[in-house]
């Protein structure tokens, strides 16, 4: 009798165990397999890529590459790949650019892994100069390059001065619908978003989402969503 209880408690246990990590696994399915888990990410990805489809978005740019592909989605996201994949799927172009020969070629084998080359490719490029010679409309511009840190106050400053200088650059190639993603902003000092962001709401932005990651779009496009 003693053994039944002890069993039935264990099982009880590992069943608990169980539904706790399926309750905080935050999958992208079925647009990618299950086992994927994009945790604090998955909100903003998920309407970002609802988003594309509904503005038909054909040109993304990406700042900062996935430099370790899918390996660590619950981590950095995978957002090459993510939305590289949509790209595919909807005859779209991605650009991601990264300053890290390192960098780079983990996201390229990625790419090459994924069957993605002929809808994204992966520049080895300052993200600064990449994006004053890019000389295409941007529909899509997803900012996550120059590494934040969470506690060293310079270089906090520096990734927003960044990332507020990437946006001015490429601003001028944005439209009516084009959408902006900007990641790890949830973060001490403000994140990687919080000197652009503030630009951006002066320029009539509007933040859908003001979470882990910061999603925007311009007011006037509101009306035809």
């Amino acid at each position: 009798m003693l053994f039944k209880i002890i069993f039935s408690f264990l099982l009880l246990a590992a069943a608990l165990h169980y539904a706790i990590k399926l309750v905080k696994h935050k999958s992208l399915y079925p647009f990618m397999p299950f086992k994927y888990n994009f945790r604090r990410r998955r909100v903003t990805f998920a309407r970002t890529l609802k988003l594309l489809s509904e503005r038909k978005v054909k040109i993304i740019v990406e700042t900062g590459t996935s430099r370790d592909g899918l390996k660590n989605t619950k981590g950095d996201g995978g957002a090459t790949i993510v939305f590289g994949k949509w790209a595919q799927q909807n005859n779209a172009q991605m650009h991601s650019v990264d300053i890290s020969e390192d960098s780079v070629k983990g996201s390229q084998r990625e790419v090459d892994n994924q069957g993605l080359n002929d809808s994204v490719t992966v520049h080895l490029n300052d993200s600064l100069t990449f994006l004053k010679t890019f000389s295409q409309s941007v529909d899509f511009l997803y900012l996550d390059s120059y590494d934040y840190s969470k506690t060293d106050k310079d270089i906090q400053t520096k990734s927003q001065e960044h990332h507020l200088q990437e946006f001015k650059i490429i601003e001028h190639k944005l439209h009516k619908n084009s959408i902006v993603l900007i990641d790890d902003c949830g973060l001490p000092g403000g994140g990687k978003g919080k000197t652009v962001i503030d630009y951006m709401v002066k320029k009539n932005w509007k933040v859908l989402i003001n979470a882990y990651q910061v999603l925007l779009v311009k007011k006037e496009s509101l009306s035809i969503d």
